[in-house]
């Protein structure tokens, strides 16, 4: 089996017509199995967009990628069957209860009635779902609503799990659930966690390997510790000072005596 759970080759998007806007340049990195893979970038920096085109939700305008041992452009369908996702847009089947999501969930990738029955009541239960699983989504908070997406992209035991700021509007005790449930995901068969944000405290706690990227560019990729040699930084810098040295961050310098004085 390949060491790699996702590659990238030149992978590029971009928006409109020529020249148009490129929102991921020429995106080259490896990501190994059995990792948190933290993918960090400011608004904008192209994160959404490289996550959409590895799960099969956008096409590349350039380049490709493997992922799970199957290229994402001629292999999608092999792709799909071994990855789970939480969009940035959820995408939910808002009408539906959470127990009835879950049900169509389990059912097109091909579980029995048995697994779905006791997945979905584990996962309702672990993620705090289940005093509001006959509800219909509609009316859930986005919270609420992340930690279905979340229950759903877990049913069926994904090799790679792709997340795209996944702990926004989530409470605090669930997060913290979750987050011992992917680390022993990870730990325990292997399962390799892609997830991006713009929160540096998330990839800090979270992450075995972190990337960063800005203006469709991939800045470094790396440990923390790797990522501090590389911004030529202190031993004990934070990951935000070593971001805004990796993208040259220039902080704003204005007079703004009329507001803090």
């Amino acid at each position: 089996m390949d060491d790699l759970a996702i590659r990238t080759e030149g992978l590029s998007k971009v928006y409109g017509r020529s020249p148009g806007v490129r929102a991921v340049d020429h995106l080259t990195m490896e990501v190994p199995r059995g990792v948190i893979f933290g993918f960090l970038g400011p608004n904008g920096a192209g994160k959404s967009t490289t996550l959409k085109m590895l799960t099969g939700l956008l096409k590349p305008t350039e380049g490709t990628a493997v992922v799970a041992g199957h290229d994402i452009l001629q292999q999608s369908i092999e792709v799909k069957r071994r990855i789970g996702v939480v969009p940035e847009n959820l995408n939910l089947y808002e009408r539906l209860t959470a127990n009835e999501y879950l049900e169509l969930v389990g059912r097109l990738r091909g579980l029995d009635a048995k697994t779905i029955t006791a997945r979905r009541s584990q996962l309702l239960e672990t993620l705090d779902l289940a005093d509001r699983s006959d509800n219909a989504s509609v009316d859930y908070s986005h919270g609420m609503k992340k930690k279905l997406a979340m229950a759903g992209a877990l049913m069926h035991r994904p090799e790679i799990l792709f997340l795209d700021e996944p702990f926004e509007g989530v409470d605090a005790v669930s997060s913290r659930v979750v987050k011992d449930l992917l680390r022993q995901m990870v730990d325990r068969r292997g399962v390799t966690v892609f997830f991006s944000t713009h929160i540096m405290e998330l990839v800090e706690r979270m992450a075995d390997i972190v990337a960063v990227i800005n203006k469709g560019n991939l800045v470094a990729t790396g440990s923390l510790a790797a990522l501090r040699q590389q911004a030529a930084t202190d031993g004990d810098a934070s990951l935000e000072d070593v971001f805004l040295e990796l993208v040259n961050a220039e902080l704003a310098e204005q007079d703004m005596s009329w507001l803090t004085s």
